[in-house]
């Protein structure tokens, strides 16, 4: 790479909402008898009174929507390189396998040997997963990592329950780099939360630990490595501190991709852990879903476990309720076209393609780490820390920041200019000034990557060059800056048409 970016300007349509678009007798699809003849065959109490509030619009009118809208969308499209969410290009053939009718016309109260097919993959996976951790069994039905550890929290509270010991267990243990979910699902669950800080070496002390573990504890709920890419070496002994106090441990392995095939949950000593499908496991992820946070335990926690359990017998295979469990906590087995989309992706790896791809993302992301750190202005997270960081570092720009004033939220919006994805900054509250935390994972090309640092590099110069020009960016994208007044303002934020029609009336009249 020369250093210098590619010329780039994002596909900007000037064109309505599809709801206001279209006009009275206009069709896509004309159906071979009235409408309402189908409506006379309904039961009277599930009719319509009034009609549905939709557009009337030709199938070009729909088609070239949608393709404009996604002529917009960067994603992974552009370069993602978003850390904490390790953002992964999703493999068509999973889209195609979820889109079959076999999988997408299924309905959850059909009878068990209608689906026997969907069942065994659920069983299968299950079986991988439980390799890849060394946990006794796991469930799919969590909607996302957060869910997972909402899971895990409210299964630690029937453990305890059922040996008589939870109203005094009530302190869940974490950490200041924990991710958010773990202290708020503990908090949410009924615990008091106990936050342990980062010290020198980038993780809490064994000493700190130790002086919080006691007769009150409920559980230790962790990821490892953090985000900073930092691995603590003497998780074990944490393990071990908690458990003879009679607390439980819990594994978020939202950062699994550098470790995994590596190391596993149970041999460590863990009770629980979850793996993010719509993370490491090559599943979409984006707009809040649909995501599916892997969740398992080692066999003394699967009386608590939610159901319906997913079993196999001499018949075939079953769903079964856990009548000792903690209750559902989503409508039937969670989202199983993205836990098939992860079957898939987890088969055609292999053990060894999954091991190949931890090292490559440990490779690329200390490749990263040379190049970022050789671009003035760019420092990491416990600079003093010369071990090599496993699959993302989060970076400071914060002495960038004091000399030009041009924070880490202006070169995001800058970077989207050159058809790079805005990157990820850091979870709240920032322990480094003004963050940033890229991850390259396994998918992204060594040319991918260089354009990724060079684009950042650029728009660093540009900065120092005209500090303007980058604090009121994006300027080649879909949108410029949005005044951001209304996003906190429920008289004026819309998430649906009707919302919108009520809240701007006298526009949509005029």
């Amino acid at each position: 790479m020369n250093g210098i970016p590619r010329r780039y300007h994002a596909a900007v349509w000037d064109q309505p909402l599809i709801m206001e678009q279209g006009g009275p007798g206009r069709r896509g699809t004309v159906p071979p008898a009235p409408i309402e003849t189908a409506v006379d065959a309904l039961p009277e109490g599930v009719r319509r009174t009034t009609p549905l509030a939709l557009p009337e619009v030709a199938e070009p009118d729909v088609l070239r929507h949608y393709l404009r809208l996604s002529q917009q969308t960067m994603g992974m499209i552009g370069i993602s390189l978003f850390g904490t969410c390790t953002m992964k290009y999703n493999p068509r053939v999973g889209e195609l396998l979820a889109a079959r009718d076999q999988l997408a016309e299924i309905h959850p109260h059909q009878d068990d040997a209608s689906v026997q097919g969907l069942l065994e993959i659920v069983h299968e996976f299950d079986l991988m997963l439980r390799e890849l951790s060394g946990m006794g069994r796991f469930i799919f039905q969590a909607g996302g990592g957060a869910a997972a550890a909402y899971v895990h929290a409210c299964v630690t509270r029937a453990y305890h329950e059922s040996r008589g010991e939870l109203e005094r267990r009530r302190d869940v243990i974490t950490t200041a780099q924990a991710h958010p979910c773990n202290p708020a699902t503990a908090a949410a669950a009924g615990f008091n939360v106990i936050t342990l800080p980062v010290e020198r070496d980038g993780y809490p002390s064994l000493d700190a630990l130790r002086a919080v573990v006691g007769d009150r504890t409920a559980a230790l709920m962790i990821n490892n490595p953090d985000d900073m890419g930092i691995y603590n070496p003497h998780i074990k002994e944490w393990v071990d501190v908690v458990h003879e106090a009679g607390g439980l441990c819990f594994y978020d392995h939202a950062n699994f991709n550098g470790v995994m095939g590596r190391i596993r949950a149970a041999e460590l000593g863990f009770d629980a852990c979850m793996f993010m499908l719509h993370k490491t496991f090559g599943a979409p992820k984006g707009g809040g879903g649909p995501a599916v946070g892997a969740y398992g335990c080692t066999p003394e926690l699967e009386p608590f476990l939610p159901g319906p359990l997913v079993v196999r017998t001499d018949a075939g295979y079953e769903r079964r309720e856990n009548a000792g469990g903690v209750g559902r906590v989503r409508e039937f087995l969670g989202n199983l076209p993205q836990v098939v989309k992860a079957y898939a992706w987890t088969l055609a790896m292999g053990a060894d393609g999954i091991r190949e791809a931890a090292d490559i993302s440990v490779l690329a992301n200390n490749y990263m780490e040379t190049r970022l750190l050789a671009i003035p202005g760019v420092t990491k997270s416990f600079d003093h820390l010369t071990a090599r960081r496993l699959e993302m570092t989060r970076y400071s720009l914060g002495e960038y920041t004091e000399e030009t004033g041009v924070t880490a939220v202006d070169i995001q919006n800058r970077m989207t200019d050159y058809g790079v994805d805005a990157f990820w900054l850091s979870h709240e509250p920032w322990i480094v000034p003004e963050p940033f935390t890229p991850e390259a994972g396994e998918g992204w090309s060594k040319e991918d990557i260089d354009y990724w640092i060079d684009v950042l590099a650029h728009v660093m110069e540009e900065g120092r060059a005209d500090p303007e020009l980058v604090r009121s960016a994006p300027h080649n994208q879909v949108v410029a800056q949005i005044d951001t007044a209304s996003l906190d303002d429920p008289a004026r934020w819309a998430t649906t048409w009707r919302a919108y029609r009520r809240k701007n009336e006298r526009e949509v009249t005029a």
